[in-house]
């Protein structure tokens, strides 16, 4: 928290019925700078103190001190205004990010505590397709701000990697793959992602006219379970191919994880889970199946065991975040999946509750709508998918015939053309919140004047740009009482912003409020830009635009990397 909130807050303390945490949530930068530098809304308080926002403003700023920091407070209908020291603002904001640089944004808030955020999450033997995408990014968004937040942060993708779909897989890889006897061994086969994802197809093209392949399929994942030695050495080959082709494609989008446990990984952890539900009282059979019986809760029952007794979805997940529990004694658990997953989490998070863990309060199902194209719903089953690798491409290729087109001179292109291309597509990803569908659409993404990826590396550019005519280095050695421009204040206040920006959105685990504020901070310097000139005669005015330019640049840079982006110094 900085000189400025921190001072209002313990000014507002004293006299408001929140939490300092609390007040800092609800500050704000007024509209106008009429309207002071930061502003407090009396709404906040009102039912606690039962009286119109207006009334609690006008009685708070005859009450509330004034000093060298916080130069003045105002009542301006239900908002209460504060006014700070110009030339402190100044030198204080512009001096934390010069001396801060790549870290101005970070904080202790999280030191001590750990995050584990699940996201992406595929299923294996499958290429990664569009709808994968959102998870993805937004899951490394997440974590990023969570980290730069002090959090220790475990990223995991918790793979689709067990199933009767395998059983199906095994079943098309003997009767249509290639032939293991000719070729030695099944890692001798040549199998890639594109034959594996074929097959896949094939077999239920085959199974709607032989529906008996369904019982051979059910018998081979029982052989996988059972720990059939072919079934075993046939279900890995498939999980190493699988995970090659994942890291290729998450390596082009600048995505990691700390851990690849999936759903296999829990099978021998199961029977001991379903066993400690079982002692709580809590399951029951119905319809031959175990199940935990949710309808007081207004939930269908969350199923532990089919009949056959094959364990489904939920009893992996309470056993999982059992295990992330007692292996990273986590602070929060965020699982990004989308919208349509809303009953899974709230049956398995009502049973760990019901099983007596206090810690369920700490898991969050962070969810997000739909990524939309032209063309309906797409299907693995029918090959009818939009691959993420070939979505990359097509933006890269677009990216590097707009630069063909604006700067074909351009050094190092074909970098410069991924960093937007792949950019783009995260960013639009980011740049609405999460819960809404996503409509794709090239024209916008890729456009360098609207809110978009490009627009912002765009403006870093045009900053690095600036910085290189000036033919200075950014010094934090300048006359701060020289800037003096509304315009300049603005853009210092955007700087200001950036640590509770990311404080925000790691509490509402919502990326867009970055992405806005990215937009914001560019929008504020175009216009700067626009009405005021670097390039002067006046030596120190120029060497304090020089450091402001410098700290936009910084900010952006920062904030660009906690999305996911690079930033390219020129375009």
């Amino acid at each position: 928290m900085d000189i400025f909130i921190k001072n209002i807050v313990d000014i507002l303390k004293v006299e408001v019925p929140l939490s300092g945490e609390e007040i800092e949530g609800f500050i704000e930068i007024p509209p106008d700078l009429e309207k002071g530098d930061y502003a407090f809304p009396c709404f906040a308080i009102a039912k606690q103190l039962r009286n119109a926002p207006a009334k609690i403003s006008a009685e708070l700023a005859q009450k509330l001190p004034t000093g060298d920091i916080i130069t003045g407070i105002k009542a301006i209908g239900p908002y209460l205004n504060f006014y700070v020291s110009r030339k402190m603002f100044f030198k204080t904001i512009l001096n934390d990010v010069f001396t801060e640089s790549d870290s101005y944004g970070c904080s202790d808030l999280g030191k001590g505590k750990t995050a584990v955020i699940d996201y992406s999450s595929p299923n294996i033997a499958k290429h990664l397709a569009v709808h994968h995408l959102r998870s993805a990014v937004i899951g490394n968004a997440i974590h990023n701000i969570h980290k730069t937040l002090g959090y220790r942060c475990v990223g995991i993708n918790h793979l689709g990697d067990w199933g009767t779909q395998f059983g199906q897989l095994i079943v098309a890889f003997k009767r249509w793959g290639p032939d293991t006897k000719d070729q030695g061994s099944i890692q001798e086969t040549g199998l890639d992602i594109n034959k594996l994802n074929k097959l896949y197809v094939q077999f239920h093209k085959e199974a709607k006219e032989n529906p008996a392949l369904e019982d051979e399929a059910r018998d081979w994942f029982k052989k996988l379970e059972n720990g059939n030695e072919e079934a075993r050495e046939t279900w890995q080959y498939f999980k190493e191919i699988s995970l090659s082709e994942f890291e290729r494609v998450y390596e082009k989008l600048g995505i990691t994880f700390d851990s690849y446990a999936g759903e296999s990984f829990y099978n021998d952890m199961l029977d001991d889970t379903v066993d400690r539900i079982k002692e709580a009282g809590l399951s029951e059979i119905s319809e031959e199946a175990l199940i935990v019986n949710l309808e007081e809760y207004d939930m269908p029952p969350c199923i532990l065991r089919k009949k056959d007794d094959a364990s489904l979805y939920a009893t992996r997940d309470i056993c999982a975040a059992e295990y992330r529990k007692r292996e990273y004694d986590f602070d929060k658990l965020i699982y990004v999946v989308g919208s349509e997953q809303k009953l899974h989490f709230n049956q398995f998070f009502k049973v760990l509750e019901l099983m007596g863990y206090e810690w369920v309060s700490s898991c969050e199902h962070v969810d997000f709508g739909l990524v939309k194209f032209k063309g309906g719903k797409m299907s693995t089953r029918e090959g009818k998918v939009i691959l993420l690798e070939d979505l990359l491409e097509e933006s890269c290729k677009i990216a590097m015939e707009i630069i063909e087109g604006k700067n074909a001179e351009l050094e190092n292109k074909e970098e410069v053309a991924n960093a937007i291309g792949i950019g783009a597509i995260i960013f639009s990803e980011l740049s609405s919140k999460r819960v809404k569908d996503v409509l794709f659409d090239w024209d916008e993404i890729l456009n360098f004047d609207g809110e978009t990826g490009p627009y912002v590396q765009y403006t870093h550019a045009r900053l690095c740009s600036v910085l290189r005519k000036c033919g200075e280095t950014a010094t934090n050695d300048i006359g701060h009482d020289l800037l003096k421009e509304d315009d300049e204040l603005l853009l210092v206040k955007k700087l200001e912003f950036f640590q509770l920006t990311l404080i925000r959105a790691a509490k509402s685990c919502e990326p867009s409020i970055v992405s806005k504020y990215l937009l914001d901070l560019c929008s504020t310097f175009n216009r700067f830009y626009q009405h005021h000139r670097i390039l002067i005669d006046d030596a120190e005015l120029k060497k304090a635009r020089v450091l402001l330019v410098d700290s936009v640049r910084q900010v952006i840079k920062n904030g660009l990397g906690i999305l996911g982006l690079k930033a390219p110094e020129r375009m």
